[in-house]
């Protein structure tokens, strides 16, 4: 549009060298990462009265040069969120010259930037194939970043978008989790399901780590859960068929809940397994329930061995069966957690002190129960020595083989590769 230029308020003609001197300099600004404007002027006889079509024989006055440095510790977020299984992909509408200067400073690969010109002449299959190899997408339109977030979902990630602007909208509403600054335009923050109120990349990751660290402690809660409950379950109706009596009375199972679930209200607390931490997790329904179909039945078959010593080698009457089934239950449906609250071993990620602090102090609670005042009320009797022998064999091999067990019906979580997350950035 400029076919002169004007040096120290002299105006030359813009010749074909000129013009390679200033794409040129404009290049070298970009390299620097500075956001370069061309500014041209004209004089007109009628301001107001003109058109695009007058927009031509214009005079270049130079460029205004715009410097947005990174903000301190990106590389070091960006290599912390790489590393636990999210990937950043860069999608930008800046031209490729200050997309590769940005990158070598945020520790990203610039070497292979995909331009929006390029992927528009894709197929979908094609699309598909770049968008998942590519990690840098430059000069691309609104349009183009929805497709790119598009495709990435479809091919089975959970991906996240941080934009700021109007014409991110549309692609932080198209993403799984829409993110922006407190600083972010009206649209983008409206469009957004997370607005970051510090300027700062690490509080993302701190936030993905407090959801995996919620997710996993959700597991834990529902593996003990559902095996302990299932198990119960299926002891409660087992010894119903040969016993001439309740297997438990009814506020006897009602206190054996209520101490069972006080002992749980400290998992949030709980030191979380790195298994959860360095990769993204999704919710298992079959990690579930074959957890439940194989640890609960484990539960039962020490609750029937139980019954059987309770009954036939100390020939205990209805009350201590009742106290002794109830301490046992109680003992090992709680202490498990100790051993499922990991997939790896136990001993390599102990627990928080205040679940170990809930849990022994419940089953001491419950041992302590049969010699207080409330017992009778309750139905139970202090209970002999030798049962206390018996009750700690039975917790030691119970807390064994679950742990043999767990390590199989475990094994894909540990060995599973789930598709990564992405977040990516304009």
């Amino acid at each position: 549009m400029c076919t002169t230029y004007e040096i120290d308020g002299r105006v030359s003609s813009l010749d074909q060298i000129t013009k390679l001197r200033c794409l040129e300099t404009f290049r070298a600004l970009s390299k620097e990462g500075f956001r370069a404007v061309a500014v041209a002027y004209k004089s007109v006889a009628k301001p107001g009265g003109f058109t695009a079509a007058d927009e031509c024989e214009l005079t270049l006055a130079g460029f205004l040069s715009f410097a947005d440095p990174l903000l301190p510790g990106i590389a070091e977020s960006i290599d912390a969120l790489r590393r636990d299984g999210v990937e950043v992909k860069i999608i930008t509408g800046d031209n490729e010259l200050v997309t590769r200067h940005i990158c070598s400073q945020a520790g990203i690969d610039g070497g292979r930037i995909v331009l929006g010109s390029e992927i528009e002449r894709l197929d979908e299959a094609a699309f598909a194939r770049v968008v998942a190899q590519a990690n840098v997408f430059a000069r691309v339109s609104p349009a183009q970043k929805h497709r790119i977030i598009r495709s990435l979902k479809a091919a089975g990630h959970v991906v996240g978008f941080l934009g700021d602007g109007i014409n991110d909208a549309p692609s932080l509403h198209a993403a799984d989790v829409g993110i922006s600054a407190g600083g972010a335009v009206d649209v983008a923050r409206e469009a957004s399901d997370i607005i970051l109120l510090e300027r700062r990349l690490d509080v993302l990751h701190a936030g993905i780590t407090a959801g995996r660290k919620s997710f996993g402690n959700v597991l834990k809660y529902l593996l003990m859960g559902t095996s302990s409950n299932f198990g119960n379950m299926f002891s409660m109706a087992g010894a119903s068929l040969f016993l001439p009596f309740l297997p438990m009375l009814p506020a006897q199972i009602l206190l054996n809940n209520f101490l069972y679930d006080f002992a749980q209200i400290t998992i949030p607390t709980d030191n979380i397994d790195p298994v959860y931490i360095r990769r993204p997790q999704r919710w298992d329904v079959r990690l579930i329930r074959n957890f439940m179909l194989i640890i609960g039945p484990v539960s039962s078959l020490y609750d029937f061995l139980t019954f059987f010593v309770l009954l036939y080698l100390f020939r205990f009457g209805e009350v201590l069966f009742h106290t002794g089934w109830f301490l046992e239950s109680l003992a090992t449906q709680t202490l498990v957690l100790f051993v499922i609250r990991t997939a790896g071993r136990p001993w390599a990620n102990p627990p928080s002190k205040p679940l170990i602090v809930t849990t022994l102090l419940v089953v001491l609670i419950g041992a302590i129960l049969p010699y207080t005042a409330v017992a009778v009320p309750l139905g139970l009797a202090s209970l002999p020595g030798t049962y206390f022998l018996f009750l700690g064999v039975v917790i030691a091999t119970y807390l064994a083989i679950v742990e043999l067990v767990k390590e199989k019906v475990m094994r894909r979580l540990l060995s599973s590769s789930e598709p990564t997350s992405f977040i990516t950035m304009p």
